[in-house]
């Protein structure tokens, strides 16, 4: 018997039982009928594309991006976009199911490999604390004077997303498990801020090699699809349409869910004590990726990670 029924009168035991059996029932018929939210369990078709990343690495952004240079007769907007580059985890598996194939599929989840094909996302996880700091004030997860301080060695355990894992354990389960792997993309955020012509015209390439049609990726083609996707543009959408998308309809409306969208800005919001914090816990990896360290934390040295395009 649970613990929790040691001291429950028989019939209570019974109605908890019944209780759990209609849930399993329940359960069980979702997942046959497709109702349920496809999250872990969705089907995986042999030409899905998985558009992953940590959380607030830069994938709202990136799917503006990709949606924008793909379909270029239909704007992308924030009332569009879950039928573009859906989320798995808003979305259910029988709509999901129904969409055009090839599919780009949004996700959060640490290696799968049942994911055939993956363009995956990285971002300074100093910036990755910043913005997921205010995106938990803005979820109500935290009050507005939460200090940052406080919040770092939570956001290093993982506290916030667990089933995501760590950052470390995010980014190391692809980089690692994917490196060599011809259908494993690796872009970094701030290569993205800095000059996204570029990398579009890799994920242009990228994803004609797998299953896309012919994309149109001229000069102009690719101009417009970064200035549809220009920080600008998605806040003034974001006004129009935060009460009805599903990731902000149930969040505060005086906090934005797109931010400065800039590379380096927690430079001037992280103290020094975060920045060692971070820096010491996962500065390794960070090297590995690109990114300087400024704290005077010892770390171990680890090989430069370089799939697809990135330097070593």
């Amino acid at each position: 018997m649970p613990p929790e029924q040691n001291n429950l009168r028989p019939n209570d035991v019974q109605q908890n039982n019944v209780r759990r059996l209609f849930g399993a029932l329940a359960q069980a018929w979702r997942v046959l009928t497709g109702r349920q939210i496809a999250g872990r369990g969705l089907t995986v078709f042999p030409d899905d594309i998985f558009l992953v990343s940590y959380p607030r690495s830069g994938n709202t952004w990136t799917r503006f991006l990709l949606g924008n240079l793909i379909d270029q007769n239909d704007a992308v907007t924030f009332s569009n976009v879950e039928s573009r580059i859906p989320e798995i985890y808003f979305n259910r598996d029988r709509y999901l199911r129904q969409l055009a194939r090839p599919r780009m599929l949004k996700s959060h989840e640490c290696f799968q490999p049942h994911y055939p094909r993956v363009i995956y996302i990285v971002r300074d996880p100093r910036d990755v604390a910043v913005s997921f700091y205010h995106h938990n004030v803005k979820a109500r997860n935290i009050p507005d004077d939460y200090p940052m301080d406080s919040f770092i060695p939570r956001f290093i355990a993982g506290e916030f997303d667990r089933k995501f894992g760590s950052w470390r354990d995010n980014v190391l389960s692809w980089t690692v498990l994917r490196k060599d792997d011809p259908g494993f993309l690796l872009l970094r955020y701030e290569d993205m801020k800095r000059d996204p012509i570029p990398v579009l015209v890799d994920v242009t390439a990228f994803l004609e090699c797998c299953s896309f049609r012919k994309i149109a990726s001229s000069p102009q083609a690719l101009q417009r699809a970064v200035e549809l996707s220009s920080p600008e543009r998605m806040r003034a959408l974001e006004k129009q349409e935060a009460g009805n998308w599903v990731l902000t309809k149930r969040t505060r409306k005086d906090k934005p869910f797109v931010r400065s969208a800039t590379s380096g800005g927690w430079k001037s919001q992280l103290s020094h004590q975060s920045v060692a914090m971070i820096e010491s816990a996962w500065g390794d990896l960070m090297q590995s990726l690109g990114y300087d360290l400024t704290s005077s934390q010892t770390v171990a040295y680890a090989a430069p990670i370089s799939p697809q395009g990135l330097s070593s």
